[in-house]
Protein backbone atom coordinates (compact mmCIF):
# COMPACT_ATOMS: atom_id res chain seq x y z
CA UNK A 1 0.00 0.00 0.00
CA UNK A 2 1.41 3.65 -0.84
CA UNK A 3 0.72 6.87 0.54
CA UNK A 4 0.76 10.14 -1.84
CA UNK A 5 1.49 13.32 -0.36
CA UNK A 6 -0.74 16.30 -1.20
CA UNK A 7 1.98 18.48 -2.95
CA UNK A 8 -0.16 21.11 -2.52
CA UNK A 9 0.18 20.96 1.44
CA UNK A 10 4.23 21.48 1.36
CA UNK A 11 4.23 24.14 -0.89
CA UNK A 12 5.86 27.56 -0.15
CA UNK A 13 2.44 29.49 -1.00
CA UNK A 14 0.86 26.97 1.74
CA UNK A 15 3.96 27.65 4.26
CA UNK A 16 3.46 31.27 4.14
CA UNK A 17 -0.24 31.39 4.56
CA UNK A 18 0.08 29.38 7.70
CA UNK A 19 3.06 31.61 9.07
CA UNK A 20 0.83 34.45 8.46
CA UNK A 21 -1.64 33.42 9.91
CA UNK A 22 0.40 32.38 12.64
CA UNK A 23 1.61 36.02 12.54
CA UNK A 24 -1.61 37.41 12.77
CA UNK A 25 -3.01 35.71 15.64
CA UNK A 26 0.19 36.70 17.59
CA UNK A 27 -0.20 40.17 16.91
CA UNK A 28 -4.04 39.81 17.76
CA UNK A 29 -2.79 38.93 21.35
CA UNK A 30 0.32 41.34 22.02
CA UNK A 31 -2.66 43.96 20.58
CA UNK A 32 -4.84 42.93 23.25
CA UNK A 33 -2.42 42.60 26.17
CA UNK A 34 -1.46 46.17 25.22
CA UNK A 35 -5.12 47.78 25.46
CA UNK A 36 -5.57 46.18 28.92
CA UNK A 37 -3.93 48.83 31.49
CA UNK A 38 -1.38 47.00 33.69
CA UNK A 39 -2.83 47.99 36.81
CA UNK A 40 -6.43 47.58 38.69
CA UNK A 41 -6.65 51.34 38.83
CA UNK A 42 -6.20 51.72 34.99
CA UNK A 43 -8.60 48.37 34.37
CA UNK A 44 -11.76 50.37 36.61
CA UNK A 45 -10.82 53.65 34.94
CA UNK A 46 -11.03 51.63 31.55
CA UNK A 47 -14.52 49.93 32.18
CA UNK A 48 -15.72 53.19 33.56
CA UNK A 49 -15.20 54.90 30.43
CA UNK A 50 -16.34 52.08 27.85
CA UNK A 51 -19.88 51.97 30.36
CA UNK A 52 -19.89 55.98 29.69
CA UNK A 53 -19.45 55.61 25.95
CA UNK A 54 -21.64 52.74 26.15
CA UNK A 55 -18.96 50.31 24.58
CA UNK A 56 -21.30 47.41 25.85
CA UNK A 57 -20.68 45.19 22.52
CA UNK A 58 -16.84 45.65 22.95
CA UNK A 59 -15.13 41.98 23.30
CA UNK A 60 -13.42 43.50 26.39
CA UNK A 61 -16.73 44.66 27.87
CA UNK A 62 -18.20 41.04 27.26
CA UNK A 63 -14.99 39.18 28.67
CA UNK A 64 -14.19 41.69 31.82
CA UNK A 65 -17.43 42.74 32.81
CA UNK A 66 -20.54 40.83 31.60
CA UNK A 67 -19.48 37.74 31.66
CA UNK A 68 -17.93 37.34 35.29
CA UNK A 69 -21.15 39.59 36.36
CA UNK A 70 -23.49 37.06 35.30
CA UNK A 71 -21.71 33.65 35.82
CA UNK A 72 -21.95 35.52 40.37
CA UNK A 73 -25.51 36.65 39.10
CA UNK A 74 -26.78 32.88 37.64
CA UNK A 75 -24.88 31.25 40.91
CA UNK A 76 -26.37 33.44 43.12
CA UNK A 77 -29.71 33.18 42.22
CA UNK A 78 -29.97 29.62 41.60
CA UNK A 79 -27.67 27.83 43.81
CA UNK A 80 -29.14 29.40 46.95
CA UNK A 81 -32.63 28.87 45.93
CA UNK A 82 -32.71 25.45 47.65
CA UNK A 83 -31.31 25.87 51.41
CA UNK A 84 -33.43 29.30 51.91
CA UNK A 85 -36.70 27.84 50.24
CA UNK A 86 -36.33 24.18 52.58
CA UNK A 87 -35.60 26.54 55.46
CA UNK A 88 -38.46 28.10 54.75
CA UNK A 89 -40.83 24.90 54.51
CA UNK A 90 -39.21 23.15 57.34
CA UNK A 91 -39.10 25.44 59.93
CA UNK A 92 -41.86 27.94 58.61
CA UNK A 93 -39.58 30.78 60.34
CA UNK A 94 -39.11 33.86 58.06
CA UNK A 95 -36.49 35.09 60.13
CA UNK A 96 -34.36 31.40 59.90
CA UNK A 97 -34.80 31.44 56.25
CA UNK A 98 -33.81 34.89 56.25
CA UNK A 99 -30.70 34.12 58.20
CA UNK A 100 -29.69 31.07 56.16
CA UNK A 101 -30.46 32.79 52.96
CA UNK A 102 -27.96 35.61 53.79
CA UNK A 103 -25.37 33.32 55.01
CA UNK A 104 -25.19 31.43 51.67
CA UNK A 105 -25.37 34.64 49.77
CA UNK A 106 -22.32 35.70 51.48
CA UNK A 107 -20.50 31.86 51.35
CA UNK A 108 -21.80 31.69 47.38
CA UNK A 109 -20.05 35.19 46.98
CA UNK A 110 -16.82 34.89 48.50
CA UNK A 111 -16.65 31.10 47.01
CA UNK A 112 -17.09 32.50 43.41
CA UNK A 113 -14.76 35.29 44.15
CA UNK A 114 -11.98 33.04 44.69
CA UNK A 115 -13.20 31.06 42.06
CA UNK A 116 -13.05 33.54 38.88
CA UNK A 117 -9.89 35.45 40.78
CA UNK A 118 -7.70 31.97 40.35
CA UNK A 119 -9.08 30.13 37.52
CA UNK A 120 -7.37 33.14 34.94
CA UNK A 121 -4.64 35.62 35.54
CA UNK A 122 -5.73 37.63 32.38
CA UNK A 123 -2.03 37.22 30.91
CA UNK A 124 -3.35 34.82 27.65
CA UNK A 125 -6.90 35.65 27.63
CA UNK A 126 -6.62 38.88 28.12
CA UNK A 127 -9.73 39.14 30.52
CA UNK A 128 -7.91 42.03 32.54
CA UNK A 129 -6.52 41.32 36.31
CA UNK A 130 -8.40 38.62 38.84
CA UNK A 131 -9.19 40.75 41.37
CA UNK A 132 -11.31 43.27 39.54
CA UNK A 133 -13.06 39.93 38.01
CA UNK A 134 -13.30 38.61 40.90
CA UNK A 135 -15.18 41.74 43.22
CA UNK A 136 -17.77 41.90 39.68
CA UNK A 137 -18.28 38.08 40.55
CA UNK A 138 -18.34 38.36 44.04
CA UNK A 139 -20.97 40.92 44.67
CA UNK A 140 -23.13 39.73 41.83
CA UNK A 141 -23.38 36.49 43.27
CA UNK A 142 -23.95 37.74 46.57
CA UNK A 143 -26.32 39.94 45.12
CA UNK A 144 -28.44 37.55 43.26
CA UNK A 145 -28.52 35.78 46.26
CA UNK A 146 -29.29 37.90 48.79
CA UNK A 147 -31.99 39.43 46.60
CA UNK A 148 -34.72 36.64 47.29
CA UNK A 149 -33.64 36.44 50.68
CA UNK A 150 -34.52 39.87 51.84
CA UNK A 151 -38.50 38.97 51.58
CA UNK A 152 -37.60 37.09 54.26
CA UNK A 153 -37.73 40.26 56.82
CA UNK A 154 -41.70 39.79 56.35
CA UNK A 155 -42.76 38.36 59.68
CA UNK A 156 -45.67 36.62 57.97
CA UNK A 157 -44.22 32.99 56.48
CA UNK A 158 -47.06 33.09 53.67
CA UNK A 159 -46.84 36.35 52.42
CA UNK A 160 -42.52 36.22 52.80
CA UNK A 161 -42.93 33.01 50.08
CA UNK A 162 -45.14 35.11 47.54
CA UNK A 163 -43.27 38.18 47.61
CA UNK A 164 -39.97 35.68 47.16
CA UNK A 165 -41.64 34.12 44.41
CA UNK A 166 -41.67 37.14 42.57
CA UNK A 167 -38.55 38.30 43.26
CA UNK A 168 -36.96 34.94 42.15
CA UNK A 169 -39.11 34.59 38.45
CA UNK A 170 -38.05 38.56 38.11
CA UNK A 171 -33.83 37.16 38.66
CA UNK A 172 -34.64 34.25 36.22
CA UNK A 173 -36.33 37.20 33.83
CA UNK A 174 -33.15 39.34 33.71
CA UNK A 175 -30.51 36.73 33.28
CA UNK A 176 -32.69 35.23 30.58
CA UNK A 177 -32.87 38.82 29.18
CA UNK A 178 -29.03 39.27 29.78
CA UNK A 179 -27.82 36.25 27.45
CA UNK A 180 -30.04 37.14 24.86
CA UNK A 181 -29.09 41.09 24.97
CA UNK A 182 -25.12 40.38 25.34
CA UNK A 183 -24.81 36.94 23.88
CA UNK A 184 -26.97 36.15 21.06
CA UNK A 185 -29.01 33.25 22.81
CA UNK A 186 -32.21 32.99 21.19
CA UNK A 187 -34.84 34.89 23.74
CA UNK A 188 -37.13 31.31 24.24
CA UNK A 189 -34.12 29.33 24.53
CA UNK A 190 -32.68 31.05 27.38
CA UNK A 191 -35.78 31.48 29.37
CA UNK A 192 -36.18 27.51 28.76
CA UNK A 193 -32.48 27.20 30.22
CA UNK A 194 -32.86 29.24 32.66
CA UNK A 195 -36.25 28.73 34.19
CA UNK A 196 -35.51 24.96 33.76
CA UNK A 197 -32.20 25.18 35.92
CA UNK A 198 -33.98 27.21 38.52
CA UNK A 199 -36.91 24.79 38.47
CA UNK A 200 -34.62 21.73 39.27
CA UNK A 201 -33.50 23.49 42.30
CA UNK A 202 -36.54 24.71 43.64
CA UNK A 203 -37.71 21.07 43.65
CA UNK A 204 -34.73 19.76 45.23
CA UNK A 205 -35.58 22.21 47.71
CA UNK A 206 -39.22 21.08 48.19
CA UNK A 207 -38.07 17.52 48.44
CA UNK A 208 -35.62 18.09 51.45
CA UNK A 209 -37.76 21.01 52.91
CA UNK A 210 -40.84 18.48 53.12
CA UNK A 211 -38.54 15.30 54.23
Amino acid sequence: MSFEQNPAANSPSSVENQTSATDKLARAAEDTQEQTPPTIKGQLAELLRGMNAKDEQSRDFLLRVVQPGLAGLMDGSVSTLAPIFATAFATHNPMTAFLVGIASATGAGISMAFSEALSDDGELTGRGKPVVRGAITGFMTFFGGALHTLPFLISSIHLALIVAYVVVAFELVLIAAIRHRYFGTSWWLSMLQVVGGGALVFIAALIFGNA
